[in-house]
């Protein structure tokens, strides 16, 4: 079995994207399943919340996406249960005009991500918040897309463009892609706009949204700066309980 890559992207920042990338596979690792959570985002934040100092790296995503290093080489093991790294960082910025007058620039990641499938069961990667290059790297590369949305008033905007993006594509290099479910994040059942923003997303999905939600947690947002998923920082803590659900949902749907 080769495994299913799974793109979390949405290019509104703050949605809790990276957040979603590294608990998920954190959470998968732990339900016993192989990961590999490539980081694609020039800011590298995934590669900080599994502990790797990016300074330290001799080789990320950006040698492999740019050909002058393969995925087995760049790719680290993580401290963490089944679970792999392709780290990112800054350098990844340049790449996007690097690219731009190569021949199946869109495909690149995709290419080098066909020779480690086999070794895994999930593939999570971390799109940069914005629909470039890097992106489109990403949506080739991909079987499906979960997308994080924020539950406050401007949740839905932009999310158009992504649909109609995901849609171009699926037209032009990649007829599998489908979104795989929508994420609410940052929910907080007090209020009644977060009720309002979940009936929005249900309408605007239908089928497609997570029962689990991520709520705001203390503990979620200070588990990246001591480097672990939330799941390792603190077991016992809604976020840490919130990702495993998400990720015992999200493998009832395989």
């Amino acid at each position: 079995m080769l495994a299913k890559t799974v793109a979390v992207v949405n290019q509104k920042g703050g949605v809790g994207k990276t957040t979603t990338a590294v608990n998920l596979a954190a959470s998968l690792g732990f339900r016993d399943k192989k990961v590999l959570l490539a980081d694609i985002d020039p800011q590298g934040n995934s590669t900080s919340g599994f502990g790797i100092y990016k300074k330290d790296l001799s080789l990320s995503s950006y040698d492999v996406i740019m050909g002058t290093a393969s995925a087995p080489e760049a790719i680290m093991k993580t401290e963490f249960k089944n679970v792999d790294i392709l780290p990112g960082g800054l350098d990844l910025a340049g790449a996007e005009l690097e690219l731009a007058d190569s021949p199946h620039r869109e495909a690149r990641l995709k290419n080098a991500l066909a020779q480690v499938k086999e070794n895994y069961d999930f593939i999570i990667l971390d799109c940069p918040p914005s629909l470039g290059l890097i992106t489109l790297n990403g949506l080739v590369a991909a079987d499906s897309l979960i997308v994080p949305i924020q539950c406050e008033f401007y949740a839905l905007e932009g999310l158009a463009q992504l649909i109609s993006t995901t849609r171009t594509v699926k037209r032009l290099y990649n007829p599998y892609i489908d979104i795989e479910g929508v994420l609410l994040t940052m929910y907080d059942g007090r209020l009644n706009l977060t009720q309002q923003v979940v009936d929005e997303v249900k309408k605007g999905f239908p089928g497609k949204v997570y029962s689990a939600y991520i709520p705001r947690n203390v503990r979620l947002s200070e588990a990246p700066s001591f480097g672990q998923p939330v799941l390792y920082y603190d077991k016992s803590s809604k976020g840490a309980a919130a990702y495993l659900a998400l990720a015992d949902e999200f493998l009832k749907k395989q």
